[in-house]
């Protein structure tokens, strides 16, 4: 660097020249390289926060103190509100995001996001619909089955790039370290962001769609009477029987002695998130049903998703009315 750089840090002179001088000489901040700009960033922050010890404690216990109380808000919402809670969780998560991308630039989210809106908005769209169309049902849970284990497949193969990037096996193909995790961490995220907002609006469609049918009411009885060869959860009849092996797709009978079509029972239980019959609301045992630990919704990959749920529509909104705290009360 041809010139020197001179601040007074914690009462200390730091010298970041090639030679000492009494006076600082002005020089062109965007010649140098990122890391001396990174330095020079870092030496004006120390001196326009020097001695704002006091001031920082405070801005940190606010951030705190905020922190405890929104979870214990959200967790009393989620427990006596749960619909209007997850309705606004939901919008969150498929907004907030934008904002920031949009902000960013970043191209590649913003695209997938576009295409994800425009299809699950059509499906959304002719699920609202009354009367409900026969072919709606299962359009629904073909695209939320299908986004589910896309999003799933996705999740898996950037957790494995990021492990495998860690323990250096990226060298052996010789691909730089920050390149793998970059891809790696990019996979992850869109894996589980799509995987989120996949099991919340397939849950709506689900519950919609299958009051609209008329079999399943959330609080009472059916509201009418099913046939032996018709399926609760599209309304379509039964041509497979339970015994027989079908060329598309098999017919369950449920521990209630309920039969479903096979794909709209799994559509059902693993998308929707629903563990009872469609039908007569009776507990559903995953384990007799499914033999695939693929298919099997797993605790861990729940917990993950609820976690990032919160990360991405809450945490963005409790660091804001932090800020907006800290600016009300004139800490910096």
């Amino acid at each position: 660097m041809a010139g020197v750089f001179e601040v007074e840090v914690d009462g200390v002179e730091h010298d970041h020249g090639l030679e000492h001088h009494d006076e600082p000489i002005q020089f062109d901040v965007s010649k140098l390289s990122p890391e001396e700009k990174w330095r020079v960033e870092h030496a004006k922050m120390h001196a326009k926060h020097k001695g704002h010890e006091a001031m920082h404690a405070e801005m940190v216990l606010i951030l705190i103190v905020t922190l405890v109380v929104a979870q214990l808000v959200l967790v009393q919402w989620k427990q006596r509100h749960p619909k209007s809670y997850n309705l606004v969780t939901l919008f969150q998560m498929w907004v907030v995001p934008l904002y920031f991308t949009t902000k960013l630039h970043w191209w590649r989210f913003l695209t997938t996001w576009f295409i994800f809106s425009v299809i699950t908005a059509f499906v959304s769209y002719r699920a609202t619909r009354k009367p409900l169309a026969c072919t709606t049902p299962r359009l629904v849970y073909k695209w939320f089955l299908l986004l589910y284990k896309i999003s799933y497949a996705t999740g898996i193969v950037g957790y494995s790039v990021v492990m495998f990037t860690l323990f250096g096996i990226n060298l052996i193909f010789r691909i730089k370290p920050e390149d793998a995790m970059d891809f790696g961490v990019s996979l992850l995220f869109y894996g589980l962001y799509y995987g989120v907002l996949g099991r919340d609006f397939a849950e709506m469609c689900a519950d919609f769609m299958a009051s609209t049918v008329g079999y399943y009411s959330a609080s009472g009885m059916p509201t009418k009477h099913l046939s032996d060869n018709i399926c609760a959860v599209c309304g379509q009849p039964i041509l497979v029987d339970v015994s027989e092996e079908g060329i598309i797709e098999n017919t369950y009978r449920l521990s209630c002695n309920h039969v479903f079509h096979e794909f709209c029972i799994r559509g059902w239980c693993i998308v929707g998130k629903k563990q009872m019959c469609p039908y007569c609301k009776e507990k559903v045992d995953l384990k007799r049903m499914f033999s695939n630990p693929w298919e099997r919704p797993h605790v861990m990959y729940g917990q993950l998703l609820d976690w990032l749920r919160y990360l991405v529509a809450w945490q963005p909104v409790i660091i804001g009315f932090v800020q907006g705290i800290n600016y009300a009360l004139g800490l910096e």
